[in-house]
């Protein structure tokens, strides 16, 4: 059984305590937060903390989605071809069995 730890990080200026299985992977994701909601504090006029925590989230989703879907193209590129192969070598195996029998 993993045990849930406590970890106390501070993201913009405000601590906070998470739990997880493996704290330096929370301390990487609390400072990747904490970047994304400075850059954008530094960008923008606000200084409303929630707003530049949701504008922080979008930014932080759009780069998820962009991810993700250049994954799914590649994996879709791949199944593409793989499929093209299998058939390729179908037909050489079927040229082989009639040139057989």
């Amino acid at each position: 059984m993993t045990q849930n730890n406590s970890v106390r990080v501070e993201i913009y200026d405000q601590a906070y305590n998470l739990r997880g299985t493996d704290p330096d992977y929370i301390f990487k994701l609390a400072e990747y937060v904490d970047l994304k909601i400075r850059t954008i504090a530094a960008q923008t006029a606000t200084v409303d903390s929630l707003r530049l925590a949701v504008l922080a989230a979008i930014n932080i989703a759009d780069e998820f989605h962009v991810l993700k879907r250049k994954h799914e193209g590649t994996n879709g590129d791949l199944d593409q071809r793989a499929h093209s192969l299998a058939s390729a070598l179908d037909e050489v195996l079927a040229e082989g069995r009639r040139a057989a029998g």
